[in-house]
């Protein structure tokens, strides 16, 4: 029989993961972005887009492709690296930084601004408040589709659509010129900044979330699976791009009424007050908590239902036990979260490249599982020198490999293994052991 959603259905699904990916950062790096870029607007933005929409959705591509799963698209690695790789990544999306995140930026820009004398107080009620919501809607797993993507979605989405529609009919100032890197390579200096969305990490495991929620709608065989999953990429990744499009423009336009700006924040906050006048912070609050809470669901609800299959523990015990996590780390600071997680980002964020990639060529292999250890190993070994140089540590002996300067020494590397490896192994052996086994 076959197994078809309804076009409601289908749509609710791509907004679901839509509202997952849009966490408050993707809604603050454009902005400041835009505005440095001034007239190079067109090719910062197009460098941007195709790490900040591009790679996500080739994430969830390969996802599809590998077969729905984690698993699957790590089946060729060692069980013992697939799971310690999964559990860093989603330590790092979930109670360690990601999700606490979400919190804190809601709190600074959407409550904190009605307060007149805010103190530590507030932000710890804020956050318990904050994620016991969270954890209320990630409670019942299988309703996500219908809570998140026919509910919470569409009300931010007409939040989003309200602020860019203003901002196309009456921007506020004209575009500048370009400042800094954006003046002399912006399509590189954009594809740089688009990847502090970190939304690759995102989808190596919303799209595992997605796969579920599309089991609990009947959606079992791989082929649909496949379908809907890459229809709903294609969803989340034409909503993302319609955000970053006037976010970006927004930026440009607002030299005069945010200008010396240290943050997106401040940008899109003062433009807002700008448009809107005495309610422009009351529209920026909605916005801005309807993102970061539908993120904090989805990442709640990934980090438990990965932790559950991993322990004794039920995904409710461990929706209650990432949700403390992360209303307790969000008391922090997110300077000290960023501190903190920026390193592991830089070790972890090429090794996720490194495995979508090699998801597509996977076929052209004649040692998968050889190539998939050596692949892996280079991107690794190369992005710890990378992580490395963000920690602060000398490694000035590396400057000679190309990119190291702007923290992506380990692409020719991997690139290089990569391609070394399509003809080092040998299909024929690969077979014999298969039919040994």
């Amino acid at each position: 029989m076959k197994q078809t959603l309804k076009l409601t259905d289908i749509i609710a699904v791509g907004f679901m993961l839509f509202a997952f990916f849009l966490g408050a950062g993707n809604i603050i790096f454009p902005p400041l972005a835009g505005q440095l870029a001034g007239e190079s607007l067109i090719p910062a933005m197009t460098g941007f887009l195709l790490t900040a929409v591009g790679l996500p959705l080739i994430t969830i591509v390969a996802i599809a492709v590998a077969g729905g799963s984690w698993e699957h698209l790590t089946k060729d690695l060692p069980k013992r690296a697939a799971m310690i790789m999964a559990v860093l990544i989603f330590i790092i999306i979930g109670p360690a930084f990601a999700a606490p995140r979400t919190g804190l930026v809601a709190y600074e820009m959407a409550v904190k601004p009605f307060f007149v004398d805010a103190a530590q107080s507030h932000l710890t009620i804020f956050s318990i408040a904050f994620f016991a919501i969270a954890m209320f809607f990630a409670w019942s797993q299988g309703k996500l589709i219908d809570v998140i993507g026919k509910v919470l979605t569409p009300v931010l989405f007409v939040g989003l659509i309200v602020l860019a529609l203003a901002v196309f009919v009456d921007p506020q100032g004209e575009v500048l010129a370009a400042h800094g890197e954006y003046l002399t390579h912006p399509l590189q200096k954009g594809f740089l900044e688009g990847y502090n969305t970190m939304d690759t990490f995102g989808s190596l495991m919303f799209g595992v979330l997605i796969v579920d929620a599309l089991r609990k709608k009947g959606i079992t065989e791989q082929s649909a699976t496949s379908k809907y999953l890459i229809a709903a990429g294609c969803i989340a990744a034409a909503g993302l791009t319609f955000v970053y499009v006037s976010l970006f423009y927004l930026g440009a336009t607002s030299a005069s009424v945010a200008a010396g700006a240290d943050n997106g924040g401040v940008v899109l906050s003062l433009y807002v007050q700008s448009l809107f006048g005495p309610y422009g912070q009351i529209v920026l609050s909605v916005i801005v908590l309807l993102a970061c809470l539908t993120t904090a669901i989805g990442l709640i609800s990934a980090c438990s239902d990965y932790f559950c299959s991993l322990t004794l523990l039920s995904y409710k015990q461990w929706v209650v036990i990432n949700g403390i996590a992360c209303a307790t780390v969000a008391n922090v600071g997110l300077s000290q979260l960023i501190a903190l997680s920026v390193p592991v980002l830089f070790a972890l964020y090429p090794v996720a490249i490194a495995l979508v990639a090699l998801t597509f060529i996977r076929t052209k292999l004649p040692n998968p599982q050889a190539a998939y250890r050596v692949v892996i190993l280079v991107a690794l070994m190369f992005a710890l020198i990378d992580a490395a140089k963000v920690a602060g540590i000398d490694v000035s002996a590396f400057n000679m490999l190309p990119l190291f300067e702007v923290g992506m020494g380990w692409l020719l590397p991997t690139a290089a293994a990569m391609i070394c490896m399509c003809f080092i192994g040998s299909r024929q052996n690969e077979e014999l052991t298969e039919e040994t086994v």
